[in-house]
């Protein structure tokens, strides 16, 4: 029977969901860093990677089209870079040999449900990228600023309190929606060889089923990543290949092992 149909005996839609405490995210961190002492090399590699990302996308942060555009190609690579790092851990567990070019194995042998999943994220940075353009139009009467608005900094200038506010609670929305499709989907795809779309739905169920854990989750992840801007992405050298290890390990308590 196809994996589309069924997963390791489990039908879709049904997997087994594993209840947490509240205080099993910090398990997971602590495990992510254990991962990432265990293969310091090939982690900090991808660490690296997302941190020239996040320069770029900090090197436009004056310009809201540019900064969509950044954000979306990060949607767009960051699932597979998570993807490495999830087979890191898994290898780890299996006694297998990990290292940066085993870890890119999980790409060929998953291309097709990892390149869907990033898909799913770049239609949600197009309504983002859409919203923007309508808070734009709404505060300057244009598609978009001046090249003097946005080298002088005269687009913030132009934009009121409520349309900042608005601006970011469609984008803190959008956050959440991206995160509830995450939690489990990658490490999902990368285990069990499932579909995209069995894996959102998982991630989706288990989000749900745990949802005081989720926040939890969500806030150590945000205060994460505000950390590794807040050192000028170089502390997301560390901070990203924790998460991405941790993500593993939150998948192997939140969807019950056979």
């Amino acid at each position: 029977m196809s994996t589309a149909t069924h997963l390791r005996g489990h039908p879709v839609g049904a997997l087994p969901v594993s209840h947490i405490p509240l205080t099993r995210p910090f398990v997971w961190l602590s495990r992510g860093w254990d991962d990432l002492r265990h293969t310091p090399r090939a982690s900090l590699a991808y660490g690296l990677m997302v941190s020239i990302l996040g320069t770029v996308i900090l090197g436009f942060w004056r310009h809201p089209y540019l900064i969509a555009a950044s954000i979306s190609g990060f949607l767009l690579v960051g699932p597979l870079l998570t993807a490495g790092l999830c087979e890191l851990s898994r290898r780890r567990l299996s006694g297998e040999r990990g290292d940066f070019d085993t870890s890119l194995s999980v790409l060929s042998r998953n291309r097709e449900a990892l390149l869907r999943f990033s898909g799913g994220l770049l239609a949600i940075s197009a309504v983002w990228f859409a919203a923007s353009t309508m808070m734009l139009y709404l505060a300057l009467g244009s598609a978009g600023p001046s090249v003097g608005a946005t080298i002088w900094g005269g687009v913030l200038e132009q934009v009121t309190a409520a349309q900042a506010v608005s601006y970011l609670v469609v984008g803190g929305v959008l956050a959440c929606v991206v995160f509830a499709r995450s939690v489990v989907s990658v490490p999902m795809i990368i285990d069990r060889g499932s579909d995209a779309a069995t894996a959102i739905r998982t991630s989706l169920r288990v989000t749900l089923a745990d949802l005081p854990a989720m926040i939890v989750w969500a806030a150590l992840i945000a205060t994460l990543v505000g950390v590794g801007f807040m050192t000028f992405l170089v502390g997301m050298v560390v901070v990203f290949p924790i998460l991405g290890h941790a993500t593993w390990h939150a998948y192997r308590d939140l969807v019950r092992q056979p």
